[in-house]
């Protein structure tokens, strides 16, 4: 009986979310609060749901988006995305021996501080051979991380005053995860998601690199790289929209859907975000996220207002 009622529970929620009845932070929070609650019944399949779900959200947002301007952005934030995330994993790696970390753990968690959270963890995690157990922990502090991100952003984006463009490109190179900082985005206005996900996007292509230099550094060999192919349906999209191949009622009614996908996405962030996994962490894998978190905020924040 308990079974089903959370189950029956979670689709509701499901529901109101793609409906559209609640906000980018509120669907991440019913999401946290539900799994608190209730169980996660679906826990072993939310990860792979979030990550097909998140891919089709955004390559309908590009439904939305001209070619001139989308190269515009990607090229304005070109720079400040070398020196982050160069800065980041030095910064990284330093404070993975510094704090005596498991290297591959903290590797992880600097990867996805870096580039694009959970996305970046899941590719680099399957070329340096990663234990599931550090895998969890990543994507457990990362995911919380992004959960605090939802809410500060937005409010220090309104108190600092910052322009739609501002706080599109902080906010693609600060948060960890693409969900996050397209929710985020969503909250501040229509010229900060544009920019946030272009710029995010064209961020996410790092992972090729780092793939490689993580080869080097575990001395791995061998091992499948994995290519970012989603973000060439995004640019699909962007064309079509661009030469107006399609209504614009339909391309109108396209971004609508991926925005309301989007929330889903958050609902199940925050449901699958695991207070055991948290606890179990310790105190070092945290402190090493939210230094690299701080530090890539700080830099990114007085690089654009300077």
């Amino acid at each position: 009986m308990k079974d089903f009622t959370s189950k029956t529970i979670y689709f509701l929620l499901v529901l109101i979310t793609l409906l559209g009845f609640v906000n980018s932070p509120t669907a991440l929070i019913i999401g946290f609060v539900y799994t608190i609650i209730f169980k996660n019944p679906f826990q072993t399949y939310s990860h792979k749901v979030i990550h097909y779900l998140l891919k089709i959200s955004v390559v309908g947002l590009g439904f939305g988006m001209f070619i001139k301007e989308t190269l515009a952005t990607s090229k304005a934030g070109f720079g400040l995305t070398i020196y982050s995330i160069l800065l980041t994993v030095t910064i990284g790696l330093l404070l993975t021996r510094l704090l005596k970390i498991d290297l591959k753990l903290g590797h992880l968690i600097t990867s996805g501080t870096a580039i694009c959270g959970g996305s970046a963890i899941a590719a680099i995690s399957s070329v340096i051979k990663a234990k599931s157990k550090n895998i969890s922990i990543a994507l457990g502090i990362v995911f919380l991380l992004n959960s605090i991100a939802l809410f500060v952003f937005p409010a220090v984006g309104h108190f600092l005053n910052l322009t739609q463009e501002q706080f599109g490109l902080w906010c693609a190179i600060a948060i960890h995860d693409t969900s996050s900082v397209v929710g985020a985005a969503l909250e501040y206005g229509e010229e900060a998601l544009r920019i946030a996900t272009t710029v995010k996007l064209s961020r996410t292509l790092w992972i090729i690199p780092l793939s490689i230099f993580s080869m080097f550094l575990f001395k791995t060999k061998g091992e499948k790289i994995k290519i970012p192919y989603f973000i060439l349906l995004f640019i699909v999209a962007i064309m079509i929209n661009s030469y107006h191949l399609l209504p614009e009622p339909t391309t109108n009614f396209i971004v609508l859907i991926s925005k309301r996908l989007l929330l889903l996405t958050l609902f199940l962030v925050g449901a699958s975000i695991s207070i055991k996994d948290l606890k179990s962490t310790g105190i070092k894998p945290i402190i090493l996220a939210l230094t690299l978190w701080i530090f890539i905020s700080i830099f990114s924040l007085v690089y654009i207002l300077n």
